[in-house]
This record gives C-alpha cells, sequence and structure tokens, in this order.
C-alpha cells in the first residue's frame, strides 16, 4: 500500500504486512478472546456502514460539521474498533474519562454537540442518562455490554454488501491527513475543560516519529498489555503505534488485575505513569518488609544495590559481581511477577522517581522515560534504547521531527507536525497558546549536554515566598516520595514566610514502622497524631532538607489521614494531582502550618 496518512490506515498496513491471529484480545468469561486483523478490519467497516445508515457523516469535513461520536468506557477492542469505524467517516472521536463527574460529562456534550454516545457498561450508561435530558444534541447511546432496554453496539453493525462497502470506501478516501479525528478534553486541572483538536497527521506523525526515534521495530511476535485509559492521548497514540509496529494488544480486565494479567499475556512490553510503578514498588517493599532474617537482610541489601546503578557507568569489577547476584537472587522475582518477559516499560504523564528508574533498570527491568502534553499529539522527548541515549532524571533527547526551543525564561516551546490544531471553539485560547507556530507547552526545562531534556516545573505552579524568593514545588516533592515512608506530598508556601508542606504517610510502612515500636496502630488518625510518628517525618524530612537551597527547605509539615484519589477529586484520571483542587480542600491544614 501507500505510505499511510490516517489512522485507520493501520488496518490495510497490517493485513498486507503483518495479519495477526490475535490483532487485539481482551478477557471474556474468564479466558482470552482474540481477534484477527481479518476479523477486526470487517467489524470496523460492519460498524462504519451501520453508522453510515444512521446518518453519522463528516459533511464538509470542517471540524464544526463533522458530526461527534462519544466514548466513555474502559480500555476493550470495542474502544479502537469504533474510534476506526468513526474515523473513516470523517467523524470526530470524543473521548472521555469513565471516572469523569456528571458536570463535566454535560459540558463536553453540549460544548461538542455530540451527536450518539458509546457506554462501555450500566454505570457509565446511568451517567450518561442522567445528562441527557440537559443535552439535546444527542441522538442515541450504545453500549457495549447487553444492557436491557439498551440499544446494543452490535445492532449498528451492518452487513457489508459491494453497494455500501463501495460507498464507505469512497467517503474514507476523501479524508485528508489535515482533518480532525480526535477532540480531546483536558481533565480541567486549571478550571473547564478544554477541547484539544488532533488531525490524523497530528498523532500519525508522533506515531511514525516516535516509532523511528525509540525505536520500536515491526515485531509481529511481540505482545504488549494496555491498561492507561485509552482516553487519554499517551495510550491511543502508542495503540497506533502498536498497530503499525504489528504489536498484539492485550487489554487488562482492570487496574486491579494488572498483576494476574501479565503473568497471563508475558507481555514484551507496556506504558505506565509513575504512579503506578511506585505502587508496584511499594507493593514488593512491603511484601519484603514482611521477610524475616537473612532472607530480609538479603531483600534490602539488593535494593541499596539497585538504588546505585547507573547506565551510562561502569562502576567496576565489585559492583558489576554484587548487581549480578542481586539479580539472580531477588530481581529475577520481581521480573517474574512482570511476566518475565519484559523488554522494556515506557513512563510519562508525570515526573518519574530517579531511585524506581535506577532500581528498575538495575534489575534488568529496562523503563525508559518520556515526556509530552496532548496539544503535541503528545510526544516531545523520550529516552531512547541504544549506548548513550538515556539519562536517568531527564526525559531524554528531543524526537526527531520536532522543532524545540527554550524561551528566555525555560519555558519548553515546540513546533511541527505533531501541533495540535487548536483548542475547540476556544481561538483566544489558541492564540495564547500557539505563538508564530510554536506550541507553549507551561513548562519549564533545561537541555543537559545540548541533548537530554530535564523538566523543572510547571511554569504556573512556580511561587513566590514573601522574602521574593521563587520556589518550583515539583522538584522538592518529587525528592521527598523517594522516602518509603511518603506516599503523597503538596508543598506550600505562597507569599509565605518559609515553605511548608502536606505529607499523605506511605500507611504500609507507617503501620510496620509503628507495630516495631509498640505505638498505637488501631486507626491512621492514632498514628498520625503520636508525637513519635511526627518526631521520625521530623528527622526524615530535615534529611531531604539537606539536599534543597534554603529557601526550599520545609520548616513545617502536616500528616494527611487519607491517600488523593481519583474519586475524591484531587487526581485527575491519569493520576496526576490537581494542585489547585488540594491547596483548597486542605486550607484548614495549611492555615495550621502558618498559623
Amino acid at each position: 500500500m501507500s505510505k499511510p496518512e490516517r489512522l485507520f490506515d493501520c488496518i490495510a498496513y497490517q493485513l498486507e504486512k503483518f495479519p495477526k491471529p490475535d490483532m487485539l484480545a481482551a478477557k471474556e468469561n474468564g479466558a482470552w478472546r482474540k481477534y484477527s486483523t481479518k476479523e477486526i478490519s470487517e467489524t470496523v467497516d460492519a460498524l462504519a456502514c451501520g453508522l453510515m445508515k444512521i446518518g453519522v457523516s463528516g459533511k464538509d469535513m470542517t471540524v464544526e460539521n463533522q458530526d461527534k461520536i462519544a466514548i466513555i468506557s474502559g480500555n476493550r477492542p470495542e474502544w479502537l474498533i469504533t474510534d476506526m469505524a468513526v474515523q473513516k467517516l470523517g467523524a470526530v472521536l470524543v473521548p472521555i474519562y469513565p471516572t469523569t463527574n456528571n458536570h463535566e460529562i454535560e459540558f463536553i456534550f453540549r460544548d461538542a454537540a455530540v451527536k450518539y454516545v458509546f457506554v462501555s457498561n450500566k454505570e457509565l450508561l446511568e451517567k450518561v442518562r442522567a445528562v441527557r435530558p440537559n443535552v439535546p444534541s444527542i441522538q442515541n447511546i450504545f453500549s457495549f455490554d447487553i444492557i436491557p432496554e439498551t440499544d446494543h453496539w452490535s445492532s449498528l453493525h451492518e452487513t457489508v454488501n459491494a453497494e455500501n462497502k463501495e460507498k464507505l470506501d469512497a467517503i474514507s478516501k476523501t479524508i485528508d491527513k489535515q482533518q480532525v479525528a480526535t477532540l480531546i478534553y483536558t481533565s480541567g486541572t486549571t478550571g473547564t475543560p478544554k477541547g484539544v483538536m488532533l488531525t490524523h497527521n497530528n498523532i500519525l506523525s508522533n506515531v511514525m516519529f516516535s516509532k523511528e526515534s525509540f525505536p520500536f521495530e515491526d515485531r509481529p511476535d511481540y505482545k504488549v498489555l494496555s491498561f492507561l485509559p485509552l482516553n487519554h492521548i499517551f495510550e491511543k497514540m502508542v495503540s497506533y503505534i502498536y498497530l503499525f509496529s504489528g504489536n498484539s494488544i492485550y487489554y487488562a480486565e482492570s487496574m486491579e488485575t494488572i498483576g494476574a494479567n501479565l503473568m497471563e499475556v508475558k507481555p514484551d512490553l507496556f506504558t505506565t505513569v509513575p504512579r503506578l510503578l511506585e505502587k508496584v514498588y511499594e507493593r514488593i517493599m512491603a511484601k519484603g518488609a514482611e521477610l524475616k532474617g537473612i532472607k530480609r537482610s538479603l531483600f534490602f541489601w539488593a535494593v541499596e544495590v539497585g538504588k546505585k546503578y547507573d547506565n551510562n557507568k561502569n562502576q567496576g569489577f565489585w559492583y558489576n559481581l554484587q548487581l549480578s547476584l542481586a539479580n539472580k537472587l531477588i530481581f529475577n522475582k520481581w521480573r517474574e511477577a512482570l511476566g518475565n518477559n519484559i523488554k522494556y516499560i515506557i513512563t510519562g504523564g508525570a515526573a518519574c522517581q530517579v531511585r524506581l528508574l535506577r532500581i528498575f533498570n538495575g534489575a534488568r527491568i529496562p523503563v525508559y522515560e518520556g515526556y509530552g502534553p496532548t496539544e503535541n499529539s503528545p510526544v516531545i522527548s523520550v529516552n531512547r534504547r541504544g549506548p548513550g541515549l538515556n539519562r536517568f532524571g531527564t526525559v531524554g533527547p528531543i524526537l526527531n521531527g520536532v522543532e524545540f526551543k527554550l524561551e528566555a525564561d525555560g519555558e519548553i516551546c515546540v513546533a511541527g507536525p505533531s501541533v495540535m490544531k487548536g483548542y475547540f471553539k476556544r481561538p483566544d485560547l489558541t492564540a495564547e497558546t500557539i505563538i508564530d507556530g510554536w506550541l507553549h507547552t507551561g513548562d519549564i526545562g533545561v537541555l543537559e549536554d545540548g541533548k537530554f531534556l530535564r523538566i523543572t516545573d510547571r511554569k504556573k505552579e512556580l511561587f513566590k515566598t514573601s522574602g521574593g524568593k521563587y520556589v518550583a514545588p515539583s522538584a522538592i516533592e518529587n525528592k521527598l516520595k523517594e522516602s518509603r515512608f511518603i506516599e503523597q506530598v503538596v508543598v506550600v508556601g505562597a507569599e509565605q514566610k518559609f515553605v511548608g508542606a502536606l505529607i499523605v504517610p506511605a500507611f504500609a510502612a507507617l503501620t510496620e514502622w509503628c507495630k516495631q515500636h509498640n505505638y498505637d496502630t488501631s486507626s491512621r488518625e492514632a498514628m498520625i497524631h503520636n508525637p513519635e510518628v511526627r518526631k521520625f517525618y521530623r528527622a526524615l524530612i530535615d534529611e531531604y532538607n539537606q539536599e534543597f537551597n534554603h529557601v526550599e527547605q520545609i520548616k513545617k509539615f502536616e500528616l494527611l489521614p487519607a491517600e488523593w484519589s481519583v474519586e475524591s477529586g484531587e487526581l485527575t484520571p491519569k493520576l496526576n494531582f490537581k494542585r489547585k483542587v488540594v491547596l483548597e480542600k486542605y486550607k484548614s491544614y495549611i492555615e495550621k502550618i502558618y498559623s
């Protein structure tokens, strides 16, 4: 076939180059159900013909006139099938996180004038039904699960005959690479959600440049496990890398079953966010803490060896021997827990702790960190496979095909084919964000050795103390989270005399510590209000304070009794925390710090 120009071209591309029995796979009734490339191709066409029959179209292919189809679903084959069927008609997919609240769902539906909605289950159907009376544009809702008195998505699947196939192919041929393929609403950490318009060319150029830069080879023998939400551009874009590379995509049943699914699928690779890597590490450390005697000593010795690992430095015979032993005795079990087949893991979405990168890479579980916002489809930079192309603590070299510059204040700006078309119906915001063709990311960074990008903070998150000194909170927060006793932390101090912190303890580790000292562990409140626990955290923070300059040192802190989560509103669906929400919600604790 000719060079792919639209995302849905991956089907013809795969049929020609590496047709597979398991293009996609998911657990159905307790067993893995595999979908071949041929079956996916036929199902996409059947759904596209059904959508065409009920009037879905791209009309004149301008974004205002392209029909908008919403999808609210966990990861499953139906998600990508729907995405590609919608694309083939020149319509626009509007993906929404399953955890989005009703108020935001209604805003998105109304803003995009959504015509049809696909949901995965009864709970999400109820969410849509609750807001539907306020959204006159919605004509029908279809479900992937069989739900009484609801149209099942299969009712849309038309028999593909010569006539409708010809009509569908004629429409697909007219779809230009510069047309909007998806409208992704950012999670609204700073207020009202904004619809990011991404064209076929935006996403596909990022796919192809990532394939070339990282590099992703064509590997029809590779299997991947997908669990990051497809609603987020990172997992969606990476899914198209997999499809254009011939990798089989297996969908985890849920976030809770990732461990079991890794053992079953034995994937070659997966993408993740640092929060999930931290969770994996915490579980491993909690298991290590339960060991006794020599086994316990060996476990913590191996972890200490791993913490010193540096992929760019040969640390000599003695260190290499220790690392080799640690891998043989301890880390082999870590690899087994991930399916014992991992070639690499890619992490993005937030800063990954350097300590984790050292330990996992030392344990022969290669983790590569990358970076990019939704507005760039998303990847701007990524650490690469190959000697001298991966540096811990940085987000790697700039992606091939991306023009890059740093403003005088360190703001990261990029230009090139993957920069969004703009914000939907918000020319004012688009003009503020894309200036003379350059996307202003709002992130601050430095280029180390003229090659490796290091993110130092969010421009909007820098704050000034009452003494007029600037503080970059995220660098301090990431450092503090290296402690196994700190789960989450937010640094405060805007317009105050000193820097403070709200800390959510890692309660599994804290409980174990309290038990060792015979302190009350009957409740989280009992632990955090124990003066000895506070003394312990004071000593912990003082140790880290030595690594910060005077103005950044944490003078006072408060311990919080509950973890922040998506459900309680402090985290976005991709597990980044909403600083504004945390500062507002825990105002009384902050006042206590400064009273």
